[in-house]
């Protein structure tokens, strides 16, 4: 188990102040990085609007940086490969939170192995709750004949809804943005102490269908670097990206690729001091959003249509392949699915308008 509990943050008076304060919500959100990013916003406004409930989020232990700063909020490790692995595990996981003293469970990822602990949880007498993923809808928005192209729900609405569902009801649009965090010693080494607009990129993303073409991708970065005020940051994670990133870093005078030199919660502190972000349709998209940064999304075979756009950010700031020469996106909600001729999307967006947009974007709400 690892906890994350912190002190102060929004609160308010509602009618909730009055209830029994041992209430105690288990949520469930074991992955992705990017799904459980959007989880954040809301259970600020949770917290905030509820301030007597107790929040237990059981998820990988490396999210638990995500929640810092968040009152009464505390995160759970699923160890879903080692001691929680099968059906056995899983029970025993589900007792162990049983003894959390947890009142109602809100599970946000309807998965096999949410199913198993919410079938456990029902035998104990609780509440469960699960969040509709929209699979029908979005089957329809992905079809490639008869395709019904419309927004759905947000995710993070989705979220909300669970909560509405417990009897917990929330407006989105009451959330605020929490301070930029403290830089570590570590990373003001790396960043240096200029003041100079900090613009991070997040250049790749689980699917190759939404990452930008990476001679598009020099373009952007050479027509940035004739600004001598832009100091950019590359993000990425693993041995063959950090590689990439150093090669890529090396080309440019203000260029710093990150991957590899901070922790999660050192790189989450600087994510929070960007002026921008830009991104693929990825973790990074939502991790930058959670702080209010304005974040500039690229997106390739898949829309935000389907309710991933990051939290806050005006449609505006998305850019988008040729519809009408590409008119089958989104093929697929996670980008999954390239039907053929569909493999090079990206090349229809300009690199001469992410420049401007990265140099020119929209405030994101609730950004002053």
């Amino acid at each position: 188990m690892s906890g994350n509990r912190s002190t102060g943050g929004a609160s308010r008076n509602s009618p909730s102040n009055s209830r029994d304060k041992k209430e105690h919500i288990l949520v469930i959100r074991l992955s992705a990085m990017g799904d459980v990013a959007m989880l954040v916003p809301v259970l600020r406004v949770v917290t905030a609007t509820y301030p007597h409930l107790k929040i237990t989020v059981l998820t990988r232990k490396f999210f638990a940086p995500l929640f810092k700063g968040i009152p009464n909020v505390e995160v759970y490790d699923a160890d879903v490969t080692g001691v929680h692995a099968g059906v056995i595990g899983l029970g025993k996981l589900a007792q162990e939170l049983r003894d959390l003293e947890i009142t109602a469970v809100a599970d946000m990822h309807d998965v096999l192995r949410s199913n198993i602990l919410k079938t456990v949880f029902c035998f104990y007498g609780l509440t469960v709750k699960q969040i509709n993923k929209g699979r029908t809808e979005k089957k329809e928005l992905t079809a490639f004949n008869n395709k019904v192209f419309k927004q759905l729900r947000s995710t993070h609405q989705r979220y909300a809804d669970v909560f509405s569902h417990l009897r917990y009801p929330i407006n989105l649009e009451d959330h605020s943005y929490p301070e930029k965090q403290k830089l570590s010693p570590n990373t003001r080494e790396i960043t240096g102490k200029d003041l100079k607009k900090w613009v991070g990129i997040a250049p790749y993303a689980q699917h190759d269908s939404k990452v930008y073409p990476e001679d598009l991708l020099m373009q952007v970065l050479e027509d940035l670097e004739k600004d001598p005020n832009m100091k950019i940051f590359l993000f990425g994670g693993g041995k063959a990206e950090k590689q990439k990133l150093d090669q890529i870093a090396g080309n440019y005078k203000n260029t710093i690729s990150l991957a590899g030199r901070l922790t999660f919660e050192e790189e989450l502190a600087l994510i929070s001091n960007l002026d921008i972000m830009l991104s693929m349709d990825s973790g990074n998209a939502h991790l930058a959003a959670m702080y209010g940064i304005p974040v500039v999304s690229l997106w390739g075979v898949t829309h935000p249509f389907a309710g991933f756009k990051p939290f806050g950010q005006p449609m505006e700031n998305s850019l988008f392949p040729d519809l009408h020469k590409y008119p089958a996106i989104p093929t697929s909600i996670y980008g999954n699915k390239v039907p053929v001729g569909y493999e090079e999307v990206m090349r229809t967006i300009a690199p001469q308008k992410v420049v401007e947009k990265i140099k020119n974007p929209l405030l994101p709400v609730g950004k002053t």
